[in-house]
This record gives structure tokens, sequence and C-alpha cells, in this order.
């Protein structure tokens, strides 16, 4: 919680505010039972009663209508300052809640793709979403729950020690054995609370990842296996938050015991000082309220503690994933123009701590050219790509672009300028305009439709109910393998790039459309930088160079007839494709 309060100095003044508002709330509440203790005042003594003395009014009756309207405004007051600081507790709690959530996922957005492609993006969910909702729910209820505790303690305390230090030391006495339970439950509490929040990280990262694979699921008949995975995975959840629920249900039944102690020692000892007329009727009747106002409030303190420890492990979690750190940092530097030379030189990069995937790298791409990667599975082509969008930096070596180095470069000045189409195309919750437009939210509607018939994507998109106002669904699963290219292909298009990636831009359409989008490529890379990974080279075999890797260094290069006339991978590979070598030939 001190990390929270270092980090939002802003929300200071409100919280101080909030703090207020329950104090005078508290000090309202606890009136009623000294007016309860006056009343009996009244009736035992009359004319010599403490609201007699004060209010100069001797009779009863007059003296307890000033009581029921003093109780009344008590009433008000307490009701009003009762709202106004559920109002401030919750606010600050919902404020707190966005600017968390917002930060959280600000910084998840900054981290380094390797950083996300290690990591069940369900783990990363449940921090971001179910973890700053634990952390609201205890800033909601709970902060105010233990300052009104410790009020109460303070307030009562004040009463008694002004009415009998003898009963002050007695009703007090239970408070240290339930602190002290308290600490001791809270260090059994906390490690449980820890295995809890994995557990649910856990279950998070199951389900979203079986969600985004339901296709495969249902495919291989893997229903029940998954079931019985996530069912799994939910046990242990419940499991572990069984044990926790047991470690804090043991504590009330402890308190109890502790407010019978105290509520019976107030009972009988202040009763015989009644009786002995050394304690006043009125007086004692509200030390037997306050006794049972004292303690009884202290039942929910191991509610309150199964909050908090709830809040801390998840507060844990978030500050953990708020100190990962992107290993790839922007640069300064932008670049008023970009020509679209691309450079790789003397490169060598890889995943993680695992072995190099390319190996001495170099080549060049002329600004304007369309080149092509090609090269079997594994060859490192994706890899270079990745390099290309500095979505992870070479272990040695530079990658250039224009002579500048990419880690000198803004994101803005780099990916700013490069219109980039993945193999496995997202497509975001929308129309199909929007998702067209999703890198250039401002383009107008016919700029989207004068880039839908360059990716030879108008005709389906036309076709559709709504036209281009069409809702895609989530990921764009209603929509063919061929038809998401197309829109990604139309989505790099309208960004008018100075370069242009394509990884695999036509590996899920069928001839005829591939025949369409190689037309509508001659014509949107005429002038532009283009780098492009195909598997299948008919794809490439009109770009102006092609580099051939295999097992993550550059093995050949030259345009499709330099490679296709002489004995290579290349030329074997166009053989197998066009059905010109046998099995035999090619070892497969």
């Amino acid at each position: 919680m001190v990390q929270l309060w270092a980090r939002y100095r802003q929300y200071r003044a409100r919280v101080v505010t909030a703090f207020v508002l329950s104090t005078v709330r508290k000090v309202m509440d606890v009136v009623p039972e000294l007016l309860i203790g006056a009343a009996i005042d009244v009736v035992v003594r009359g004319a010599d009663s403490f609201v007699a003395s004060v209010l100069d009014v001797p009779d009863r009756r007059d003296q307890l209508i000033w009581l029921a309207v003093i109780n009344a405004v008590v009433w008000v007051l307490e009701s009003t300052f009762d709202y106004l600081s559920s109002l401030a507790w919750r606010n600050l709690a919902q404020q707190v809640e966005h600017d968390l959530r917002v930060e959280a996922y600000a910084h998840v957005q900054g981290l380094d793709m390797a950083w996300h492609e290690s990591r069940p993006t369900g783990a990363t969910l449940s921090v971001v979403n179910d973890d700053v909702n634990q952390l609201e729910r205890f800033l909601d209820t709970g902060v105010d729950k233990l300052w009104t505790l410790a009020l109460n303690i303070v307030l009562v305390g004040a009463v008694f020690a002004a009415s009998s230090w003898t009963l002050t030391l007695l009703a007090f006495l239970p408070i240290p054995v339930i602190v002290v339970g308290s600490l001791w439950f809270q260090r059994r509490l906390q490690p449980r609370y820890t295995v809890v929040r994995q557990a649910v990280g856990r279950i998070s990262g199951l389900v979203a990842a079986n969600l985004g694979g339901m296709a495969t699921i249902k495919s291989f008949t893997a229903e029940d296996r998954e079931l019985v995975r996530v069912g799994a995975a939910s046990e242990a959840y419940r499991v572990a938050n069984a044990d926790a629920i047991r470690a804090s249900a043991a504590f009330v039944p402890l308190i109890r015991m502790a407010i019978l102690a105290g509520f019976t020692m107030t009972l009988l000892l202040g009763g015989w000082m009644a009786l002995d007329g050394t304690l006043e009727v009125g007086l004692y009747s509200v030390l037997v309220f306050m006794t049972q106002r004292l303690l009884w409030p202290l039942t929910s303190v191991g509610e309150v503690l199964d909050l908090y420890q709830r809040a801390m492990a998840s507060v844990r979690r978030i500050l953990a994933l708020l100190d990962e750190r992107p290993v790839t940092l922007p640069g300064t530097r932008s670049l008023p123009a970009v020509q679209g030379r691309l450079e790789l030189r003397a490169v060598r990069a890889g995943y993680a701590d695992g072995p190099d995937v390319l190996h001495d790298v170099s080549l060049v791409v002329p600004a304007g050219e369309v080149h092509a990667i090609v090269g079997p599975t594994g060859a490192g082509k994706s890899t270079l790509l990745r390099l290309l969008l500095r979505f992870a930096d070479p272990r040695s070596g530079r990658v250039l672009v224009d002579d500048v180095d990419l880690r000198e470069l803004t994101w803005e000045a780099l990916r700013g300028r490069v219109g980039y189409v993945a193999q496995d195309v997202f497509l975001f919750e929308g129309s199909v305009a929007e998702n067209i437009a999703y890198g250039r939210p401002t383009a107008s509607r016919e700029e989207i439709e004068l880039a839908a018939r360059q990716a030879e994507a108008s005709s389906f998109v036309e076709a559709m109910s709504d036209g281009y106002d069409t809702h895609v669904g989530e990921r764009g699963v209603t929509l063919s393998g061929g038809q998401r290219q197309r829109l990604a292909l139309a989505r790099a298009i309208l960004r008018d790039p100075a370069v242009l990636i394509l990884d695999e831009a036509t590996s899920a359409v069928d001839n005829e459309t591939e025949a369409a989008i190689q037309r509508s490529l001659a014509e949107v890379s005429r002038g532009r930088t283009t780098v492009m990974v195909a598997h299948r080279l008919s794809t490439v075999r009109h770009a102006d160079r092609i580099w051939v890797l295999d097992a993550g260094r550059v093995v050949d290069a030259g345009t499709h007839d330099e490679l296709v006339d002489r004995p290579g991978p290349y030329a074997d590979l166009w053989a197998v494709q066009t059905g010109d070598l046998t099995t035999e030939r090619t070892g497969a």
C-alpha cells in the first residue's frame, strides 16, 4: 500500500477527505449510545439528571423531547456522512482501479514481443483485469472498515476512560488477544492468497488459450480432454481457495470468545458497581452498550483481513508486472523522410537464451525495389522480418534503414513508415472499414474503398450484407483466410508506407486470388521498398532480387531467372513446386 500511496500522489487530498468523512460518520455513530444512557439517567434521576443540569430543563418529559431532537439530528448527520464517505471511498477506488489498469495495459504494450510470446495471454489478462479488480474491492470497503475499527476503539475507549478505569481495563483486555490473533492469521493467510492468485492466472491462461484454439479443439474432438484440463485447473484453484478460507474462517470464533469475556466482565462488575452506588445507572447502561460497540465490530476483522490479503497478493503481481522492463527501447531520432533503403550487416539473431537463428547475415534492399526472402521452414525468414520491424534486436551486427541504425529511431519514425501484413492476420472487433483504416484512422471512405480495390478485396466486401460497415466479429472469424489476408493487405496499402513487409501474404488464397493480389502488389510496390517472405515461389518470381536462406544463412541470391538457371536450393524448390523434379531427387 505504501507503494500505491507514493505512486498516486494526485489522489492524496481525496484520500484525506475520505478519512475525514469516515471520522465524522463514526463520531455520529457513537453518540446514540450516549443518548440512551442519558435517557435512562433522566428516567432514574429526573431533575438531578445530567441533561437537566446541562440544558436547565427540570421536567422529565421536556428532557426526553430534547434528547429525541438531538437523536434525530445525529441520525440525519450520520446518514449524510455515511453517504458522503461511501461516495468518496468508492469513487476513489474506481479511479485508482481505472488508472492502474490503464497504466498496466500501457506498460504491457511497451514490452517486447519476445516477452508476450513467452507468457500466456491469460496470465497477463488476469493481472490487468482480475488482480486490479481485487485491489478495487479492498479500496472500496476494506480501508474504510479498517479506519472505522481503529476509530471505534479510540472513541469507545475515551468513553470508558472517562467513566471507570477498572471497567476500561477489563473491557479492553480482549483487544491484545484479537490483535495478536490477527497478526498470526495474517502471516498464515499471505502465502495462501499468493497461491490463490497464481491459480487464477493459470485458469485464465488456459481458458484464454482454449477459446482462441476452439477450432483445433473441435477438429481433434478434444473437448473432453480440454474439459478435464480446465476442470483440474479449476479444482486447483478451489483447493487453494478452500485452504485460505479455512484459515480466515477460524478467525471469527476466536474473536467471539474474546468478546464474550469482555462483555461478561462489563456486565458483572459494572452491574455490581451500579448496585453499590459507585457507578450511575445511566452510565452503566452506556458502558454495557459500549462494550458491544467496542468488541463486536472486531468480528469483521477477519473479513477485512481476507480482503487485505487478497488485495496485497494482487498488488504484488501488479507491481511485479510493472517492474518488467523492455529490452528493446526506442531511440530518439526521427527521419523527415524515409527513402526505404534496408540493410543487414553481419547480423546474428536468436530467441531469448536459445541458439542463433541467423548467422552472419548480410543483405541490401535498395530503396524502391521488391525483394523476396525464401527458404525452407526454420531457415530464419520470420526472424529476419522481426529484425526489420524491430520486434527484436540482433545479438550482433546492425539493421539499417537509409543508413541509420534502427536502434536510433523512435517507434513512429520506424514503424510509422512501415506497412506490415502478417501470415496470421489479426482483425479487430468492428466493421470492415474500421479494420482497413486501423493504421490510418483519419482516412476517408473513398480512400478506404480505393485500398480495398487495390488489394482485390472490394468484390467480396461489397457483396456483404452491410458492405464496408459489415461487422467482422472478433479476430475476423466470420471471414475466410484469404479474405482476412486481403483486408490486411488493404490495411497496409491505406497507410501508404515507405516500406511494405509481407509475411506469406498470399498463403491462404487460391490461385485466382493470388494472381489478382500479384497484380495489386505490382501496382502498390511501385516506387516503394517491398520485402516479402513466401513459400510459393510463383508469388515472388517477379521480384527484383530473391534471397535464399537455409539454416540461418544466405546461401544464394539473384533474380528468379538467374536462380532457376543455376543448380541450387532455389532451382530444386522451383522444380518441386512446378512438378519437374522427382521425389527421389529432392529426398522428400
